[in-house]
């Protein structure tokens, strides 16, 4: 498994004003694969996503990338392995405004003091039809362009694992549709494993494989999901 979740308990406060945003979860996540999270709003996704990506702790259990459990490791380990091992693609892009497009594709690599792959890099710009945009700054960009200016730079590491956050939620259905796209051919061209969390059914409908979480457990998932197989469960699980 690239990642791996066990008996994952989140905790937010105490005594009556306790939140159990995560219940116990057990779940794995295979390499290679595309897998969405979904759930009605407060089911626990975004924090499933930032404890699988150890953006967040557990208050118990165990998290694992690779064989590499999250909770054994302090906080200059812990930003060396998602430096060097994860990739993100966040909703609100995240890039910086005073750098280029190569610049922020780049920074990642930049900043672990690494080499980058240049046909490697190369590769990743012409799969997302970025070559003449690679000088522009993000306001220069359309959001669109932005969006796959974050997925090149959360690809260009060669990362075991990227973790989406809504990655088209800030898009028009046109530009939505190419960036998912761009994140199935991640998998299917570089053999990349993708976790997305997403509301979107057409969105998880690219991927391998939906989660349902209901109230912080694991309810319910979906193989070769569609966009209407997926609605069908979310309905399910609302009613």
């Amino acid at each position: 498994m690239a990642v791996r979740a066990e008996s994952a308990t989140k905790v937010y406060g105490s005594g009556p004003t306790e939140v159990r945003a995560l219940d116990g979860v057990t779940l794995g996540f295979e390499e290679g694969r595309f897998s969405a999270i979904m759930g009605p709003s407060g089911s626990g996704k975004s924090t499933l996503l930032h404890c699988v990506a150890g953006l967040d702790d557990l208050t118990s259990g165990r998290v694992f990338i690779g064989d590499q459990e999250l909770g054994l490791l302090g906080d200059r380990d812990l930003t060396l392995l998602r430096r060097e091992r994860v990739g993100f693609v966040f909703q609100s892009f995240n890039l910086v405004p005073t750098l280029s497009a190569t610049e922020n594709i780049t920074l990642p690599v930049d900043i672990a003091g690494a080499r980058v792959d240049r046909d490697w890099f190369d590769r990743v710009v012409g799969v997302l039809e970025l070559g003449d945009r690679l000088d522009h700054r993000p306001t220069e960009l359309s959001g669109g362009q932005q969006q796959r200016v974050a997925v090149a730079r959360a690809l260009v590491s060669k990362p075991a694992v990227i973790f989406a956050d809504e990655p088209s939620g800030n898009l028009d259905s046109k530009s939505g549709s190419q960036l998912l796209g761009f994140l199935r051919l991640a998998v299917d061209e570089f053999d990349q494993t993708i976790v997305m969390v997403t509301h979107d059914p057409v969105a998880a409908g690219y991927a391998d494989r939906a989660v349902f979480l209901a109230d912080g457990k694991i309810v319910d998932e979906l193989l070769a999901p569609n966009a209407d197989s997926v609605l069908d469960r979310i309905r399910s699980l609302e009613t």
